[in-house]
């Protein structure tokens, strides 16, 4: 019997998700380059069950049912162009090729043109919660080729996490690369979740000195209200492991973290749509400066700032916390979604917002309670433009404000960073403000560059230019905006 889907690279997320797959009764063929990896899965965990170990491409793609659907968990970029090229010689018109990696967008926008130009169908789809949610059933994004849903759509709502007793964590997203752009966004929304977390830690930590165990106990009880997440909860698991000599685990991980790059997709696409997204940018600058350990090092011998030193009540600064980290988590989110809203307007997509975060609800790394509010928030207006302009937000961030304007103080007395938490509160504070000081920085615009500025006194659109010095002429650079 023909198998219903192929798979392409069976290294960890690969064959979870074949095993995945075969639970849910399809059937399912598999190739890697790595042949050995291909017998190992064959002759292991897929033992007896429905997984056919393929030698070739070219066997695989004889093993399937039409229309042929192979999917590609191999790296992004040259890899998934190598394969397609492959696999081109053997696949007929209507067939389809999934790519399940983290492509960058363009790239997939890229591959379901040239695809579709040959009669085939493409998609790219983001797949979210690691290995095990790979296993066990993750959030999935597919965009690309609408006419492939009707046959990939059975198997992945199939294979995704559910919610609410039985919802699929996973929907048509859009066209072309819509699929893993939003992918693309949840990562750098998951940078900002990440950091803000980890800053409120070492405000625990560094300002108050609880210990692992009060620290869990926090996060713990977060975990049980409005903060409840999937970080959130396995940062209280973090706190309270122990290693061998009985000693928190946590203390003696060297502070330098790592990134595979879509936090920093995340923030240029946000830089070439012009959408001011700076909490996951300072998120994403958070690891590159936490990379840099041995010079933190030695600046730290010759660069002094304040000891830390607090004589509040600690009970009351957790408090604040917690409602900091969440009004900050409000306004992260507020970006991630004006930058898809951005986006999508270039590209014509057609995105269901308030879908979005649905699909975002179970299986992947972002998931969490949050998230109902604001499919709520696009239930009750779909044009909605800034989620902090929802009723329940706005009531949300004007409650919260204040407590992440004290813990920030505090930060800032004692010398604690915390570059996402105080992005969060400049945005707010940027945003809701009728007037900002960028008059003075047009008008330096136009004295050095005679780039020109409008007034509050003319009709918008209308543009002028002035001699400041009384050198210079009357001649005008071309408008341009950033």
């Amino acid at each position: 019997m023909p198998s219903q889907i192929g798979l392409i690279g069976v290294g960890l997320m690969g064959e979870n998700l074949a095993l995945n797959m075969e639970s849910k009764g399809f059937a399912v063929s598999v190739f890697d380059v790595a042949k050995e990896k291909v017998e190992k899965l064959v002759s292991g965990r897929g033992h007896g069950k429905k997984i056919r170990g393929c030698g070739s491409m070219q066997e695989l793609v004889e093993s399937l049912e039409l229309p042929r659907k192979v999917m590609l968990m191999v790296p992004a970029g040259k890899p998934v162009d190598d394969i397609i090229e492959t696999l081109l010689a053997f696949l007929d018109a209507g067939d389809i090729v999934i790519d399940g990696g983290n492509s960058h967008f363009s790239d997939t926008n890229r591959r379901t043109r040239m695809l579709e130009g040959k009669g085939l169908l493409y998609v790219g789809a983001g797949v979210s919660g690691g290995e095990e949610g790979a296993l066990g059933g993750p959030s999935i994004m597919p965009g690309g080729s609408v006419a492939a849903w009707k046959s990939v759509g059975p198997i992945f709502q199939a294979i995704a996490a559910k919610v609410d007793g039985g919802v699929p964590c996973c929907d048509w997203i859009g066209d072309e690369g819509a699929g893993h752009f939003v992918k693309m966004v949840h990562n750098g929304i998951e940078y900002g979740d990440m950091q803000l977390i980890c800053e409120v830690y070492d405000l625990m930590r560094t300002l108050l000195g609880m210990s692992a165990l009060e620290m869990h106990e926090v996060f713990k009880a977060w975990s049980e209200g409005p903060l409840k997440s999937y970080l959130i909860e396995i940062s209280a698991d973090i706190l309270a492991v122990r290693d061998d000599d009985g000693l928190p685990l946590l203390d003696k991980i060297l502070d330098k973290a790592g990134q595979k790059g879509t936090g920093k997709w995340t923030v240029v696409a946000a830089l070439d749509a012009a959408v001011p997204l700076p909490l996951i940018t300072e998120s994403v600058f958070a690891r590159v400066l936490s990379s840099m350990k041995d010079e933190r090092v030695s600046a730290s011998r010759l660069l002094k700032g304040p000891p830390a030193h607090f004589s509040g009540s600690k009970q009351a600064f957790v408090a604040e916390l917690g409602k900091a980290l969440y009004a900050a988590k409000v306004i992260s989110y507020t970006q991630g979604y004006q930058l898809m809203r951005a986006v999508a307007a270039d590209f014509g997509w057609k995105l269901n917002y308030g879908g979005i975060a649905l699909v975002w609800r179970g299986g992947c790394i972002i998931r969490s309670v949050f998230l109902e509010k604001i499919k709520q928030a696009f239930d009750l207006n779909p044009a909605l433009g800034n989620l902090l302009l929802d009723p329940f937000f706005g009531a949300t961030i004007a409650e919260s404000q204040q407590a992440l304007r004290n813990v920030l103080v505090e930060a800032i007395k004692n010398g604690v960073p915390t570059p996402a938490l105080s992005s969060a509160l400049a945005y707010y504070d940027g945003y809701r403000s009728e007037n900002l000081p960028a008059n003075l920085l047009q008008a330096q615009r136009d004295y050095f560059g005679a780039h020109q500025y409008e007034r509050v006194d003319r009709p918008r659109g209308t543009y002028f230019h002035s001699n400041w010095t009384g050198r210079g002429g009357e001649t005008a650079s071309t408008v341009y905006s950033a």
